[in-house]
């Protein structure tokens, strides 16, 4: 079995990394007649840049890789894990090159109008999102253990075949990731209230803060800056081109939660206005024990 992988990044990369470190490398596959066969596997990728290539070989994050498409043409499963804008435009290019049971997936942030595209262009296509990175990028930023114990989506159609499921199921396991599957919608909206809009408050923050007229507080603020304006901050200081792409994808779920957060921030401002200390301190209990029914 071959599982190919477009785009040798830190996402690609890091895929690679944790397949080829298994050894031997072999991987428990479903059979279309509810059966199971363990299978060795190679892992291909494909880059850009030749010299993406050699040092994807060298640290070991594939077994072959190529700037031409056509290494995939042996490839059972692919993963595309290009830029959101450019999945779609990806897939058309590879498509001369497929065999025509190939399954394709992709690592993209945003489902809904991928999976809508992509299925178009290929019956055998399943979504999918490692929720998993870092501030860097390339393939120098790809990393062992990325992807341990953090959160792999999967968002099949009712056109989606239970073989190919369980086929892109079984490697992410091999990752040693905890799948979870789901409709694209869903994803969308879920993803919006607990990463897109994280990031456009984050952003938010750090641009109200430097636009402070006083040039001696703002020096002052930089300058006493600790862990909680760190934290707050961090995803608003992560890749610009990412923010853009998940604002732009997933529009319609980002607005409707920018919507909600902003009627939150009224309500406090309200309260702190009105000095109602006591039902401010209700507004913290309650957002207290709420946070910890969340999966960090």
């Amino acid at each position: 079995m071959n599982i190919g992988l477009v785009g040798l990044g830190l996402i690609g990369g890091s895929i690679g990394l944790d397949l080829c470190s298994i050894q031997p490398k072999l991987i428990q596959l479903p059979t279309k007649n509810n059966s199971s066969t363990e299978q060795p596997y190679r892992v291909l990728g494909v880059s850009r840049r030749q010299s993406t290539c050699q040092k994807a070989i060298a640290m070991g994050a594939v077994d072959e890789a190529s700037v031409d498409l056509s290494l995939m043409a042996s490839a059972d499963v692919v993963f595309i894990c290009t830029p959101i804008g450019a999945i779609a435009s990806t897939l058309e290019e590879l498509i001369p090159h497929l065999k025509p049971t190939t399954i394709i997936t992709d690592v993209g942030s945003v489902k809904q109008p991928i999976v809508e595209i992509l299925y178009q262009l290929w019956p055998h296509f399943v979504g999918g999102h490692p929720m998993a990175g870092t501030a860097e990028s390339g393939i120098e930023a790809a990393q062992k253990n990325l992807f341990l114990g953090k959160p792999y989506v999967i968002t099949p159609t009712e056109k989606t075949s239970e073989f190919e499921i369980q086929m892109v199921t079984k490697i992410a396991e091999l990752l040693q990731a905890k799948v979870y599957q789901c409709s694209p919608q869903d994803h969308d909206q879920a993803v919006a209230w607990i990463s897109h809009l994280p990031v456009t408050v984050s952003a938010s923050l750090v641009a109200a803060v430097t636009a402070e007229e006083d040039v001696k507080v703002q020096q002052l603020a930089q300058q006493l800056a600790s862990s909680g304006f760190r934290d707050t901050s961090r995803v608003g200081g992560g890749n610009p081109e990412l923010g853009v792409m998940m604002a732009r994808y997933n529009q319609k779920a980002l607005l409707r939660s920018l919507q909600a957060y902003r009627s939150r921030l009224d309500q406090f401002i309200d309260i702190i206005e009105q000095e109602d200390w006591q039902t401010l301190e209700q507004q913290l209990i309650q957002t207290q024990q709420e946070r910890k029914k969340f999966n960090f």
